[in-house]
């Protein structure tokens, strides 16, 4: 940072690392109030694993790193994002194959009378599974104890188990029972796979909507450019949504990442009927099939672009999708977190930035949230937190870097 005092009315210059949903809203919303910001992204193009594209030979519009359905409650962000493309209503119903027959997910009425045979009603079906649930566990603690204890083995072992163990590449036993809370069982016959109240795909794509909220005059974009932690000191302030780690060179190793490999194929005309299709059996080395004309509804294609998913450890080389955050990286996490802590002029953001995982929707919210947070602490004078958003608790830092744990604690509160 420069030696000038940065709570001046002056345009600064910032600094953001990545052309995400991130980087580009808060760019944006700084640009607005007259900074300068230069935004950095090592690919060749915006919108980071959110970056779509039309297909030269069928004309679909592909997901490249896999499909992102945009669903939220917040009607802010809602309104946000439809002023920079225009969003196309879009339900995701999602099937799965299990033994070689197809099913819906969630897990609803029609998945457990189709599963067992059955023409339950909702109290029915509802006393059913609650017969099938373990309850013996009180306090699940791992995947594989919250689901016994949230629908039996049966559906567990038919829907979650084989499919869990190949997303995530371990046995159940060993994910925490928070993951599984994330899936909903629902005891009538509503197949959408969201509940939120708006839902939609942007019309053009996101990398399209990306671009046009990177489209301001105050906003240099430069891409297949590294930012060097050596750089800071060019700037005003640094807001950083790269891989945690990678800022400081992996100095306790590498957080551990999943990435996805796509298997890429075509179809002369409709392969699978939907967009996503799960294959729930462990004897299946893919997770889904996704078939990304389907994605664009209001489009009409003949031919079809479709991805098989597979689901592997992040190497060196590879594109991070999302933490696994098992608990033995807590101490690991602890230390790169107290490093942060140990920065200046730098704000964490997003999903690689503070190591969790984030919705789009929610991804926006923060974004929205840490630039006006920015600018109150310019306005007021007052220091910017390293993270607003922490990815572990201010005990669970190593004793090592007792250091700014007032910022962290900060950090929390904002989040709250």
């Amino acid at each position: 940072m420069s030696g000038k005092n940065r709570f001046t009315s002056r345009a600064e210059r910032i600094a953001v690392v990545g052309a995400g949903l991130s980087g580009a809203v808060i760019a944006r919303e700084l640009a607005e109030a007259g900074h300068e910001v230069d935004v950095f992204d090592m690919r060749a193009h915006v919108a980071g694993n959110c970056h779509t594209e039309r297909d030269r030979e069928t004309g679909v519009m592909v997901h490249v790193y896999g499909p992102h359905i945009f669903h939220t409650d917040d009607r802010e962000v809602w309104d946000y994002v439809n002023r920079f493309q225009t969003f196309m209503p879009y339900k995701n119903r999602v099937k799965t194959t299990v033994n070689g027959q197809v099913y819906s997910l969630p897990i609803n009425l029609h998945t457990i009378n189709q599963f067992f045979g059955k023409a339950f009603r909702p109290d029915e079906a509802r006393a059913f599974i609650a017969d099938l649930a373990d309850g013996s566990i009180s306090n699940p603690k791992t995947f594989e104890e919250q689901a016994l204890r949230f629908v039996g083995r049966e559906l567990y072992e038919a829907f979650l188990e084989g499919y869990t163990q190949k997303q995530w590449g371990c046995s159940p036993t060993e994910l925490p029972s928070s993951i599984l809370k994330r899936l909903p069982l629902r005891f009538n016959y509503e197949d959408n796979y969201f509940f939120h109240k708006y839902q939609g795909m942007p019309q053009h794509g996101y990398t399209d909507m990306i671009s046009r909220i990177l489209d301001h005059t105050n906003v240099a974009v430069h891409l297949e450019t590294r930012f060097l932690r050596g750089r800071q000191s060019d700037f005003d302030f640094v807001f950083y949504s790269g891989p945690l780690d990678g800022y400081f060179d992996y100095e306790f190793g590498r957080l551990g990442y999943r990435t996805l490999d796509f298997e890429r194929f075509t179809y002369e005309g409709d392969y699978q009927g939907c967009a996503v299709m799960n294959y729930a059996d462990a004897s299946v080395p893919y997770t889904r099939v996704t078939e990304h004309k389907h994605f664009s509804p209001w489009e009409d294609r003949t031919a079809s672009v479709c991805y098989r998913e597979f689901s592997r450890a992040c190497g060196e080389d590879d594109v991070p999708y999302y933490p696994i955050r098992l608990v033995d990286d807590t101490q690991q996490l602890a230390r790169y977190a107290a490093r942060a802590l140990e920065e200046h002029s730098v704000t964490f953001v997003g999903r690689l930035g503070t190591y969790r995982y984030l919705d789009m929707d929610v991804t926006v919210r923060e974004a929205l949230d840490t630039a006006r947070r920015y600018l109150s602490a310019r306005a007021g004078g007052d220091p910017m937190p390293a993270f607003l958003h922490p990815p572990v608790r201010p005990q669970d830092i190593s004793s090592e870097h007792p250091v700014r744990l007032d910022s962290m604690t900060e950090g929390l509160r904002a989040s709250l």
